[in-house]
């Protein structure tokens, strides 16, 4: 047999004329894959630049809306449900709050969700890079949560600050101190981190890096937070920090589930806090807010 009619498939690639005896299955498999290498810190891509934009832009008009259906809502029902507080008063009423973020949030889960299961076509919980804890790291959170309350309290001894801000206002009444507190704790922290950690998290990791995720979520977060705290600057700085614990959580483990345990954690401490050092919000004269 001449080199014109040697069968290709028996000879190395070098040049050789020594056989190489190939099985069937190895021939049926074709060329083998790279090894593997180590795992990639960045995630895969499930918020494009289109999506993103998209995502701001409805939640920046939906807040406009969700104030204005707020506002005609509350001016329709108050001749019919006798409620004695003016429209103009509203922005230090508590209860007027909570309803107003809680419709606000509403359909930007819905967002979220749709986006994930339909567009992406993810199961919810693994494209917003939930995975549970086992009890240990539970445990763990929860407590580290209780800690770092404690760290921002015993931090403002620190950075005196005692300008009256708009959040604290709104503890006016025993009522509106509940109302809050129950917000604070069974909905803010998962709405919070979900649009932080989860939404601009994966995105900032994917498209720049971790670290810039780490301090830019941490940066909008606190960004988010200034109407609520202004002027008091003492209370901007610490929650620019805390969020920068949160956003270490979220990128040391990767997942959303230990920023969520902690900041519940966290909220849940100063609100316990809150409750036993006015007693039983019966003295909110003696309010020293989170």
């Amino acid at each position: 047999m001449d080199d014109e009619t040697k069968p290709a498939d028996l000879y190395p690639a070098s040049g050789s004329d020594v056989p190489v005896r190939l099985d069937d299955a190895a021939l049926e498999a074709g060329p083998a894959a790279p090894a593997a290498g180590p795992p990639s810190r960045r995630e895969p891509a499930l918020w494009s630049v289109r999506d993103l934009v998209l995502f701001v832009a409805f939640a920046v008009v939906w807040l406009f809306v969700s104030q204005l259906l707020s506002f005609t809502a509350y001016a329709a029902l108050r001749p019919i449900m006798g409620w004695r507080t003016p429209p103009q008063a509203l922005d230090d009423n508590a209860y007027f709050a909570v309803a107003t973020q809680a419709i606000f949030y509403g359909p930007l889960l819905l967002y979220i969700v749709l986006l994930v299961v339909v567009h992406y076509r993810q199961p919810f919980w693994a494209g917003i890079r939930w995975r549970n804890p086992g009890l240990r790291q539970f445990i763990r959170l929860f407590f580290g949560g209780i800690l770092l309350a404690f760290g921002v309290l015993f931090g403002f001894s620190f950075l005196p600050d005692h300008n009256t801000f708009p959040l604290e206002r709104l503890f006016s009444s025993p009522g509106a101190a509940y109302a809050l507190g129950a917000f604070a704790v069974l909905i803010a922290p998962f709405m919070e981190e979900l649009i932080f950690r989860a939404v601009f998290f994966s995105f900032f990791e994917y498209r720049v890096g971790l670290g810039f995720a780490v301090v830019g979520t941490a940066v909008l977060f606190a960004a988010m937070h200034v109407p609520e705290y202004w002027p008091a600057w003492s209370h901007v700085v610490m929650i620019l920090l805390v969020g920068l614990v949160f956003s270490l959580a979220r990128g040391i483990t990767g997942s959303l589930a230990p920023s969520v345990i902690l900041h519940t954690a966290y909220n849940a401490a100063l609100m316990s806090g809150l409750f036993f050092g006015t007693h039983h919000f019966h003295n909110l004269q003696a309010l020293s807010i989170i």
